[in-house]
């Protein structure tokens, strides 16, 4: 009887414990009601079984109320939302910077307002006040390319040192799930309730998913496997964590796929770790995206209108001279082998050279073609021919030198000064004509010779706006990235060093096979790195000399015509971080080319050229050109385009603004997508109060229950021991 009475006791113990744990779990369920990432737990209750005989009630689970599969879910929409987030405030300030296209401080509208000017310029070209205005206003173009490049990379930068810093946060989160694994198992280990550690775990999870797009599993006993989307481990027994050294500072021709960004690796710094370019979504994503393509796009459409603009305004500039001409002329070409390389007319054309007077009155006057005897000559040949002529007929002090690898002119006289004019032939009078020159760097290969417009514009004699740069970087136009060469050809790299080394391309070569051949010479991966540069839709091949050494490449030996079917080039990247006008017509607007070299048929015997101090012929042809089409090659997101100078600022401004607006509509989209399943997952484990409210009536009247009969049963025992005695 005894034995009877005292297993009923206990079994309404186990019946009052283990309601009474219940009701802590629901006081513990209301008091997290607001708790973030907090999971409505629910005692999952069985019958205790002893001997085969039911022995009460006990507690076969604390269960956590989730659906695993909306995390899931939740937290791949997660890591897309926070890709375009934390993109926002980036392009919310590259479009405070550029502005809106009709905005005042648009580059369109400064370009315009340097069309403006220009065209006051063409109607009173000797006017102090209209050369002052001209040469503000295109400085304030210069200043405004400038400062919105210098933006760009300085976001770059930012965004590189972002990376850097959400390392930091996304190992703490990765050292985090690791130290939950352990305590999880540990505590599964001995029948412990985990669900609060697995309520941590979600946590650290839901934030890992908005930094990286990782996928995961849960083990047996209750640990997590993390990987990336590529399927490289970051948890699971060892913890493998994230590497990335930040940059100082970041400009136009730093980039990742050259190596000057370090990658994000995935435990040891080496490349097979590197996943720079595996992630497809989360914040890193994101600012990858930003520093490596977003901004990167923008900068090569900033390069490609501040190269447009230098290129078209310095050929008409090179045509003209101020009054009465100049007296010092320094190119800004570089020439690699003067001794070797040879410039050649087409056809029959030629260059007038002519000195004049203080009131541009006609000294001496010849002929290129004259001076050197031939069609072609080499850079130095002509430099000795001129400064022979100009020392023999009025200017006897004068140099002409390419001993800094630039053309150099000066004629060393107050007396004198000096004039370019391209013509139709070589007869005196012959109509003004750009003359087409034929440039071949070491005169072996007519076939390869690159072909530019203007004697003087060719040399850079009488630049209106300078970049400063040295040409140490070399680049295609945009192509696709499964270009292939048509066929074989040896191309030879030069510095102002000499030959630095060749490099064969076969048929049906790749860029990357090219870039393989580079690295695998020794001697010439010394000086030389090329690289695949992202722009755009397409790709750039670079070569960059590691010294900043003057560059060129050409064909020696082949039929291949690869080199030139890309428009491997002197690249136009910094183009918008180093534009300026020329600094002498800064210092004296009067420098700025009005007027041109004109024929005069009644001077003289049979005529005599002029230079008119009232020319606006020049004036009006930059005007006509600065509100003329012009065409743009692919860079960005801009394709190749035909439009005005202003038109394609305007492009780019309206380009950054559409970026930031597509970005804005799929935030906001994503955002809601988001919402919606976090008020699901939310609604399925968050708590409600009145059900828990319900849960207390019940587990509390089971708790008074048990009570009541666990009183009742030791009364019993009393009874029956009062009996015995």
């Amino acid at each position: 009887m005894s034995g009877n009475i005292t297993f009923a006791l206990r079994t309404a113990q186990a019946g009052l414990l283990v309601n009474q744990q219940a009701l802590n779990t629901v006081a513990n369920n209301i008091a997290n009601v607001n708790t973030e990432g907090y999971s409505r737990k629910v005692i999952n209750l069985e019958q205790r079984v002893v001997a085969g005989v039911g022995a009460g009630v006990q507690i076969s689970e604390v269960a956590r109320k989730t659906d695993e599969g909306l995390l899931k879910s939740l937290r791949g929409e997660l890591g897309t939302l926070q890709t375009v987030k934390i993109q926002e405030s980036y392009l919310d300030q590259i479009q405070e910077l550029f502005g809106a296209p009709g905005d005042n401080t648009s580059i369109s509208h400064v370009i315009q307002e340097f069309a403006s000017a220009m065209e006051a310029l063409s109607v009173t070209p000797n006017n102090v006040l209209e050369q002052q205005d001209l040469v503000r206003r295109a400085t304030e173009v210069t200043l405004k390319i400038r400062a919105m490049s210098e933006k760009v990379q300085d976001m770059r930068t930012q965004a590189d040192k972002d990376i850097g810093t959400l390392v930091g946060r996304t190992n703490e989160l990765i050292t985090t799930i690791a130290t939950l694994n352990d305590e999880i198992v540990r505590n599964a280990a001995v029948n412990h309730d985990v669900s609060d550690l697995r309520d941590k775990l979600d946590l650290a999870l839901d934030e890992l998913s908005e930094n990286l797009d990782v996928t995961y599993f849960f083990r047996d006993g209750g640990d997590a496997v993390v990987f990336t989307a590529d399927g490289r481990s970051i948890v699971s027994d060892t913890p493998a964590f994230l590497t990335h050294t930040a940059v100082g500072s970041i400009s136009a021709t730093t980039t990742h796929a050259a190596g000057e960004i370090t990658g994000l690796f995935v435990g040891n710094a080496v490349p097979a770790n590197d996943i720079t370019t595996q992630l497809t979504k989360g914040k890193f994503k994101g600012l990858i995206d930003l520093r490596d393509e977003s901004l990167p796009g923008l900068q090569s459409q900033l390069d490609e209108m501040a190269a447009g603009l230098r290129d078209q305004m310095n050929l008409i500039h090179n045509r003209g001279l101020s009054h009465p001409g100049a007296q010092t002329m320094t190119g800004t070409r570089n020439f690699l082998a003067p001794a070797t390389s040879t410039i050649s007319y087409s056809g029959t054309q030629d260059t007038r050279v002519v000195l004049f007077d203080q009131d541009g009155n006609q000294l001496k006057n010849t002929t290129i073609r004259t001076l050197v005897t031939n069609s072609t000559t080499t850079i130095d040949n002509l430099a000795s021919e001129l400064q022979t002529w100009l020392r023999n007929n009025g200017a006897s002090g004068a140099t002409v030198s390419t001993s800094d690898n630039v053309f150099d002119i000066q004629l060393n006289s107050t007396s004198v000064y000096l004039a370019f004019r391209d013509e139709t032939t070589s007869t005196a009078g012959s109509n003004h004509q750009d003359a087409t020159i034929s440039f071949d760097i070491d005169g072996s290969d007519p076939g390869q010779a690159s072909t530019h417009t203007g004697f003087s514009n060719f040399f850079g004699l009488n630049d209106f706006f300078v970049d400063g740069l040295t040409d140490n970087i070399l680049e295609s136009d945009v192509i696709a990235s499964t270009y292939t060469f048509p066929a074989y050809a040896t191309y030879e790299f030069r510095d102002s060093d000499g030959v630095v080394g060749t490099v064969v391309v076969e048929v049906n070569n790749t860029l990357q096979d090219l870039i393989d051949k580079i690295g695998a010479d020794t001697t010439l991966s010394a000086k030389i790195k090329p690289s695949l540069v992202p722009d755009g839709s397409g790709m750039r091949l670079r070569f960059t000399h590691e010294r900043g050494l003057p560059l060129e490449v050409y064909r020696t030996s082949g039929s291949g015509t690869g080199f030139s079917d890309i428009n491997v080039h002197a690249s136009d990247v910094r183009t918008a971080s180093t534009i300026e006008v020329r600094s002498d017509i800064i210092t004296q607007p009067a420098r700025v080319s009005r007027g041109a070299v004109q024929w005069d048929s009644n001077r003289g015997v049979s005529g005599e050229y002029i230079s008119s101090a009232g020319d606006n012929t020049l004036a009006e042809a930059m005007a006509e050109k600065l509100t003329a089409s012009m065409t743009f090659k692919q860079a960005g997101r801009l394709s190749d385009v035909t439009l005005t100078l202003a038109q394609y600022g305007a492009a780019v401004v309206a380009t950054s603004a559409t970026t930031s607006a597509a970005n804005l509509t799929t935030l906001n989209y994503q955002q809601s997508l988001v919402d919606s399943l976090m008020f699901k997952s939310d609604s399925f484990r968050g708590v409600n109060l009145d059900e828990e409210m319900s849960q207390i009536i019940l587990f509390e009247t089971a708790y008074n229950a048990s009570a009541r009969l666990l009183s009742a049963l030791r009364r019993m025992i009393d009874t029956l021991e009062e009996a015995i005695k």
